[in-house]
């Protein structure tokens, strides 16, 4: 286990990473020193899930809020920064979102509570997202003279610009219902069942190829970037040929047509490790 001052990242037996933001007594508000340890983390990530040692990754936090947003002390100091300094600060935010977003493996983001700010960037950047009936999601920036600007890009990609249009600019609270409505989240499960929910997804994830689930995110990605062009239609051939002849797609079809499991599954079983979650 990895253990910073705000932060906790874990790898399980199944290669399941808990990465979960530790600051409950100011409802997970982020900093500098939040960013720069989130950073690190991912960096590691990214490695780790690049040879294949992750298999998922679960974004969490500690407390009754998943995160206000940025925190205040932090603000107060941002008032003093100059142009150069607050370009720098906000480059290691877009780092930040950039490098959740880009992880290899599937992501999943569990929220329990209260999403504001630069959070809902958070969640909008992972894969997956299962929230409590008690989750509130807002994009409060602009109602103290400021902008989702960081997070924009990968909020609209959730939202969809007409929504994001509205939510962006009026700052109102959107409650899980409305969250899962509009397309930031996938599942919406009342608090006492949010660990079970993100149990079960886990399964499921894991019932999938690593290899098959690291490259069709990344072809997914691309097919975002250029949907129906000639470049992408022979991306999206030489993809599916490779996984065909690769070893891993070899075992995959040979298990469904000898009508047992797939060999990655083997580890899937392991789950004695998993760290309890609290809410």
């Amino acid at each position: 286990m990895s253990e910073t001052t705000y932060s906790r990242l874990e790898i399980d037996a199944r290669g399941i990473a808990w990465l979960s933001l530790n600051r409950p007594e100011v409802h997970n508000a982020f900093d500098d020193s939040l960013i720069a340890e989130l950073n690190m983390h991912l960096a590691h990530l990214h490695d780790a899930a690049g040879r294949g040692e992750v298999r998922a990754v679960v974004l969490g936090s500690e407390g009754k809020s998943f995160s206000a947003g940025a925190d205040l002390g932090w603000m107060k100091r941002m008032v003093e920064y100059d142009f150069d300094n607050n370009l720098a600060d906000s480059r290691k935010l877009s780092a930040l979102m950039h490098g959740l977003d880009t992880l290899p493996c599937p992501t999943l983001c569990r929220v329990q509570g209260a999403t504001f700010g630069g959070a809902v960037g958070l969640a909008a950047c992972c894969d997956i997202v299962i929230a409590s009936e008690k989750a509130r999601f807002c994009l409060s920036e602009v109602k103290i003279g400021l902008s989702p600007a960081v997070i924009s890009p990968y909020v609209q990609r959730a939202l969809g610009e007409r929504q994001m249009r509205r939510y962006a600019l009026t700052a109102e609270v959107m409650d899980a219902p409305t969250a899962l409505a509009l397309g930031l989240v996938h599942q919406v499960v009342e608090p006492e069942a949010l660990d079970d929910a993100v149990t079960a997804m886990l399964d499921t994830l894991l019932a999938g190829s690593p290899q098959a689930q690291r490259a069709t995110k990344a072809l997914l990605a691309e097919v975002a970037r250029e949907p129906d062009s000639e470049t992408t239609r022979e991306h999206t051939c030489r993809v599916i040929s490779e996984l065909r002849v690769s070893a891993e797609g070899q075992e995959g079809l040979a298990s469904f047509f000898e009508k047992r499991r797939p060999a990655w599954t083997e580890r899937a079983d392991d789950n004695t490790n998993s760290p309890e979650r609290r809410s």
